[in-house]
């Protein structure tokens, strides 16, 4: 073997410095800001203080998800470009890096607006938001792909940002609810609430662009593929392994957002308790700060794919114990929500470095550049964190869920407390099964392995 044979092995097999890897992460926690709270309070701020019909609601929060699936892409395509051109995605972080001032607009509804009106506010500062997270995201999350690292590297370094990102997570869904001001929420604090963790979004954003420099000097970077846009694009699709990955992961995100979107309704009309909102998300989230190392240890042992067949097994199972509600007792269903967390964290380690597998194998093959497939990668997440909320939107509307403002307390039909029930369990339940069946298909994890 030659000098210029062993050079790219060696690339391959390096370890990455902690320093690097650490400043890396650091992203995660303002991008965990924006996945999670959105996700775990606009439902309820537009149904129960901003006296927005379910349905209406749902879909303020659906519409401008829809524009990601072709947004995310064209961002990955134009990450390509500049990674070609300058040597680094650097412009489009920065771009993102305003994601903070749409947020705190988002929950900053002026006060004369009410129902359709206020669903417009959020609709339009939702869209805005979600172009800037697109910008951060999509490169952010293409750093992995860019490098040259093996296998298990590739795990270890998704693992760093698995654990800052649970940081963000748990942080932001404790802080947010009480923020607001807890059961006693009102306009003046979900204002007060987005501008706080607003700040916090843009210094550890800030941090992330340069830890990400830090990590790209540690490790020698690729270039992008030659060609981009709708060519790259239906290369990315018409890749099998890839397919599956992304169908099953649209499935995974769609559930656990649905349950998010879910929790502060479990807690006030199932478990009677508004105020343990934050236990609920404390059970789902904290767990995976615990975890996260676990399933690197088990994706090492017995690959990634089995892992993760593991982890959406345990999610579906977890979710039909919250079907029975109350009689099964509050500390089971805070053991049951636990399980969600585990699973959730292997949920969100292990598919996130699968994708850079995926991209390698590609690049190997002559295919496209890493931002155009993490494009239609993040496009799958935006459009599964738009469907869960509907999902569970759709199933209060069936059950004749009453709509109201901050300080009202409408009496619940039965109907809809039964939906509130069975939407926050077992469609999450019948959901994992579709994910953990796609996954199924996806058979380039022992390649991937073996040849790291």
């Amino acid at each position: 073997m030659t000098g210029l044979d062993r050079r790219p092995a060696a690339a391959t097999d390096a370890t990455l410095p902690r320093g690097p890897l650490a400043g890396f992460a650091a992203g995660s926690l303002g991008m965990g800001v924006w996945v999670t709270v959105p996700g775990l309070l606009l439902l309820y701020f537009l149904t129960d203080v901003l006296a927005v019909g379910p349905w209406l609601a749902g879909l303020a929060l659906l519409l401008p998800k829809i524009a990601d699936v072709l947004l995310h892409p064209w961002v990955g395509h134009r990450a390509d470009v500049e990674q070609t051109r300058r040597g680094d995605r650097r412009r489009l972080l920065l771009l993102g890096c305003a994601l903070p001032v749409a947020f705190a607009a988002l929950f900053a509804v002026p006060g004369g607006l009410t129902g359709a009106p206020a669903a417009a506010w959020v609709a339009v500062f939702f869209i805005a938001g979600n172009l800037l997270f697109a910008a951060y995201q999509v490169p952010y999350l293409s750093t992995p792909a860019d490098l040259r690292i093996g296998y298990h590297e590739r795990t270890r370094l998704m693992a760093f940002r698995m654990v800052v990102l649970t940081l963000g997570i748990l942080v932001s869904g404790l802080l947010a609810p009480l923020l607001t001001g807890g059961d006693a929420a009102t306009r003046g604090g979900y204002q007060r609430m987005g501008v706080v963790l607003a700040v916090g979004m843009l210094v550890a954003m800030l941090v992330g662009v340069a830890g990400i420099a830090r990590l790209r000097g540690s490790a020698p970077a690729s270039t992008a593929s030659g060609h981009g846009g709708w060519r790259a694009l239906r290369t990315a699709l018409r890749d099998r392994q890839f397919r599956w990955l992304v169908a099953a992961y649209l499935a995974m995100s769609t559930t656990t957002h649905l349950v998010l979107a879910g929790v502060p309704y479990y807690a006030e009309y199932e478990l009677r308790a508004p105020g343990l909102t934050t236990v609920l998300v404390a059970a789902f989230v904290a767990p995976a700060l615990l975890v996260t190392p676990a399933w690197l240890v088990v994706a090492r042992r017995v690959g990634k794919q089995r892992a993760l067949l593991g982890a959406q097994g345990a999610f579906a199972v977890g979710s039909l114990v919250l079907a029975v509600g109350r009689p099964a007792g509050l500390p089971v269903l805070v053991a049951a929500v636990a399980v969600l967390g585990v699973a959730f964290a292997g949920m969100q380690l292990l598919p996130f470095s699968m994708l850079p597998d995926v991209i390698r194998a590609a690049s190997e093959a002559g295919s496209t550049g890493a931002g155009t497939y993490t494009g239609v990668w993040t496009a799958t997440e935006a459009t599964g964190a738009a469907l869960g909320p509907y999902a569970y939107a759709l199933c209060l509307t069936v059950g004749g869920f009453v709509a109201s403002t901050a300080g009202e307390s409408p009496v619940q039909p039965d109907a809809a407390l039964a939906a509130v029930r069975y939407g926050f369990g077992l469609l999450p339940a019948v959901a994992m099964l579709a994910a953990l069946l796609l996954q199924r298909r996806y058979t380039l994890d022992a390649t991937a392995r073996a040849t790291s």
